[in-house]
This record gives structure tokens, C-alpha cells and sequence, in this order.
């Protein structure tokens, strides 16, 4: 990157690639400084996106020596990358990395790409109706292959080890590098230069530069999980999904409530055998199954204490601020006929005035602070209806249908075994609440009601894939009707 005594210096171009609240301009008014503080004119432009996911900053940095420019004259810098012409990008998080390789600004022939390779699901991956989650590996691989040199690693967990911040971490893989002209003490000077957050910055930062960086890193094998004692008795092959449910049931309800889980589950154990994939399917559907969203489950989650402590990491609270959290919930009258004990729900069902009154309070919604007292309370009231719930109105619905279905896969399994397991997958139609939740169970019982006439299990997979193409149905009308008319209601 340096001048050659046959070329014309040339600017040093850097993109950093950030998501809001990570600290992206904080990493790039350090490289401003680096290169002002090291005989370099700088400059730095940004365009920013949505935060919080659904885009991201871009901070562009162009560099050049103070000691090339002629008498008189001022270098000519860029705005924007050039596809073609970035040296190094910085990315904040793997799918930030791929979206620099989709916008050109990674070249093999020239770029240095440092990334984080933790996740941050996009919206796009959130708001899909079955798993949208991208490829991870593919990312690493094209991370590789359109890079000159790539340097990835999770700087996340390494930042949050040190108690700093992302930026820290990512201003010490560039140290580590080795691509810009400046020592490792010119970096230092930089940070703290800047007197905010200093002393965790640095412990970050000397991290990466101290053997830290993995180049071209291999994804690192997890930890095995805790299993659950209650797993112990299954099969190897099931141990790790059956802990999981049982930890997620109780969690949602209570020790006799995943016991249940297990009771229901043995069967499909005992009548499958290795790889055992029926009963690993039954295993994963029956603890979502078990685990429906209810406006309890909704309170419940809405004021843990994980939950202040998420919202708070990802605003970047600082100590003395204050934090307000508005929570939007709009349930239905019928969520709330469902919900409430059965004493409460027949007055509410049978007394017009009283009927219209809780339709009136919820027809447009309500903001709930969740960090004022009166806000938290009121939440914390319709989570402790979680003792009553097995007595309510949805409970009774959902748990036969699991039954219903249970049932169902197991006479399936008898005749073929394909098709059961892919009528136990089908249960992932099954999700969300509100009108989320209504759509999938129509779909589910519709396709459910064909199950007997199907010929294959690949059958039923084109149509569980139809079913989760779209919300409005589309693509599971257009699949039936290619059944010649097997559809019908």
C-alpha cells in the first residue's frame, strides 16, 4: 500500500461495517486519528442504514501521506468505496462481512477483511415463518474465497470478556494485521487519546494483539451442553434434544409439566430405533408444541430480569443514564376469554357490558412501561397466572390438539414410517399468537385432514414447505390445487 519510487502514492481505503449501538463511528474516529497523529491527511464519510438490523453503517476512511503531497496541492479523496478498490474492511458481525462481499467491496486481489464471526439474526431471518437462518458456513467460505486475506474470529466474546466493547476488539485485529504502517503503539496512543473508556479498551484491544487473532479461522466446536438428568435414561442420539425440552417445559410451566413431556414422549422411543428420527422430530415439535405462546408466556418473558440486561447491552446504557422500556401488546378478546381462569372467563363470555368494556380497553392496544413500577406489576400479575393455566380455555385446546396429532403420528409410523415423520414435522406449522397462531393451526388441520390420502412422504413435505412460503396462503392453494382437487374444505 505504500508508494513505489515508479507509482504515485496512493490512498490507504477503509470501510468499517457496523450495526447501530456497536461502537462502528467510535472505530472509525480512531482510524481518523491514527492516521492525522501518524503524518497522514484523513477522511471519513458515513451512510447510514436502519438500526438495530435491518442495515447498517457504513463508515468509508481514506488515508494518504502527508509527506507524497506536492507544495501546494491537496490529495483528491473518495466519499464512498469503489467496488474494486477497498484495502480492508471491517466488519462487525459475519452477515455484515457477507454483505460487504455482495456490495463488490471485497476483492481477492486487493482486500483485507477483518470480521466478527458471531451472529446477529437480520430481520429477514427473524420474521421468517420456518427456520430463515443463512448459512453461516457458506459465509465463512465466500469470507475466504473474496478476500485477499481474511481474519475472522468472534470479537464479541473476546470484547465482552475484557468488559469493552466490540470496536476495541476490532481495532486490535487491524493492529494485528499488520496492513496499516503504523506500530501497535500508535494504536494504543490512539485510544487512549481519546479518554473514554479507556482502561477496558485497551485490555480488549491487547487481547486481540496478544495471539488472540485466528486468520482464516476454523469455526471453534461449542462446549458440550449440561444435559439434563432427566435425559440420562434415552438414547445417546436423543439425550441433547430430550434435556432441551425438558428444560424448556419446565421453564414454561413446571417439573410435572416436563415430566409430562417425557411420559408422552416415551412411546415413540420405544417402538423407534437408531438413527431414531421419528422420536427426535416427536421430541423437537412436542416441547414447542407443549411451549404455545400465550399472552402469560408473553408477561413472563417481557419482564425478566435477562431481558433488562439484553435491552440494556444493546442500547449501550451508561452508568448514570436511564432506561425506559414501552412494550406494545394488543390481544385479542379471545386471547383474553382463553387466558383468564375459568370463573373469570364465563362473566366476561355471558355479560355484554362487561364483554364490550374488555373489548373496548384492548381494541386499540395498550403501551406498557415495563420499567415503571406500575407497568412491571401489571405484567408481573399476568405471569403469575401461569399456576392457573392448566385450567384455562387455550390450555384445553392446545393439549388436545397434541394428542390429536400424537396419536395420529404414531398410527402413521405403523404404515410408514417417512410419512410420520414428516406429519411430525408438520406441526411446525403450529407457532407464533394472535393472528400469527390462527393462520398456522388452519393450515395445519387442512393439510392434517389429507394426511390419509397422500401418497408419499414427499408429498406432504411440498406441501408443509407451500404452507410456509407465505402468509397470505398462496403457495399452499397453489400446491393443493396441483393435487387435482384434493384440497377441498
Amino acid at each position: 500500500m505504500s508508494a513505489t519510487p515508479h507509482a504515485p502514492a496512493r490512498a490507504i481505503r477503509i470501510a468499517v461495517l457496523a450495526m447501530g449501538g456497536e461502537g462502528g463511528g467510535v472505530l472509525a474516529g480512531w482510524l481518523i486519528d491514527l492516521a492525522e497523529g501518524n503524518g497522514y491527511v484523513a477522511q471519513m464519510t458515513s451512510v447510514p442504514g436502519v438500526a438495530q438490523r435491518t442495515g447498517a453503517t457504513i463508515y468509508y476512511i481514506e488515508m494518504f501521506p502527508q509527506a507524497a503531497i506536492p507544495p501546494g496541492a491537496a490529495p483528491v479523496l473518495a466519499q464512498l468505496p469503489t467496488p474494486g478498490d477497498v484495502d480492508i474492511v471491517l466488519a462487525s458481525e459475519l452477515m455484515e462481512a457477507g454483505r460487504a462481499i455482495q456490495r463488490g467491496i471485497v476483492t481477492p486481489d486487493r482486500t483485507t477483511l477483518i470480521a466478527s464471526t458471531h451472529r446477529v439474526f437480520a430481520m429477514t431471518e427473524r420474521i421468517a415463518m420456518a427456520d430463515g437462518r443463512v448459512d453461516e458456513a457458506a459465509i465463512t467460505s465466500a469470507c475466504r474465497t473474496a478476500a485477499q486475506r481474511f481474519i475472522g474470529y468472534d470479537m464479541l466474546a473476546l470484547a465482552e470478556r475484557e468488559g469493552s466493547v466490540i470496536s476495541a476488539a476490532m481495532f486490535g485485529a487491524l493492529a494485528a494485521s499488520r496492513v496499516l504502517p503504523f506500530d501497535r503503539a500508535a494504536f494504543e496512543r490512539t485510544i487512549t487519546q481519546g479518554g473514554v473508556g479507556v482502561a477496558s479498551s485497551l485490555r480488549a484491544f491487547a487481547a486481540a494483539c496478544a495471539g488472540e487473532t485466528m486468520e482464516a479461522a476454523a469455526p471453534v466446536a461449542a462446549p458440550a451442553p449440561r444435559l439434563d438428568a432427566a435425559a440420562e435414561g434415552f438414547p445417546a442420539e436423543l439425550r441433547e434434544i430430550v434435556s432441551a425440552g425438558v428444560a424448556q417445559c419446565r421453564d414454561w410451566q413446571d417439573a410435572a409439566y416436563a415430566q409430562r413431556y417425557l411420559a408422552r414422549l416415551h412411546p415413540f422411543v420405544a417402538a423407534d430405533h437408531a438413527p431414531y428420527m421419528l422420536a427426535a422430530e416427536v421430541a423437537r415439535q412436542l416441547a414447542l408444541a407443549m411451549t404455545y405462546e400465550d399472552t402469560i408466556r408473553v408477561a413472563d418473558l417481557k419482564i425478566r430480569a435477562s431481558r433488562f440486561a439484553r435491552v440494556e447491552q444493546e442500547v449501550g446504557i451508561k452508568p448514570g443514564q436511564i432506561l425506559e422500556i414501552h412494550e406494545y401488546l394488543h390481544p385479542r378478546l379471545q386471547e383474553i376469554v382463553e387466558t383468564v381462569p375459568a370463573w373469570l372467563r364465563h362473566p366476561i363470555q355471558s355479560l355484554p357490558p362487561l364483554r364490550w368494556l374488555v373489548g373496548r380497553l384492548t381494541r386499540d392496544g395498550k403501551v406498557v412501561e415495563t420499567t415503571s413500577i406500575r407497568g412491571f406489576l401489571m405484567l408481573y400479575a399476568l405471569a403469575g397466572l401461569r399456576r392457573w393455566r392448566g385450567s384455562n380455555l387455550r390450555d384445553a385446546v392446545e393439549q388436545a390438539s397434541i394428542e390429536t396429532w400424537l396419536d395420529l403420528v404414531r398410527q402413521t409410523a405403523l404404515r410408514d414410517g417417512k410419512l410420520a415423520v414428516e406429519l411430525a414435522m408438520l406441526r411446525t406449522l403450529v407457532k407464533g399468537y394472535s393472528d400469527t397462531h390462527q393462520r398456522g393451526y388452519a393450515n395445519f388441520n387442512r393439510i392434517v385432514g389429507l394426511v390419509p390420502q397422500l401418497a408419499s412422504a414427499d408429498t406432504l413435505a411440498k406441501l408443509r414447505m407451500a404452507a410456509l412460503a407465505d402468509e397470505n396462503g398462496a403457495a399452499l392453494e397453489r400446491a393443493l390445487a396441483e393435487l387435482g382437487g384434493a384440497a377441498a374444505d
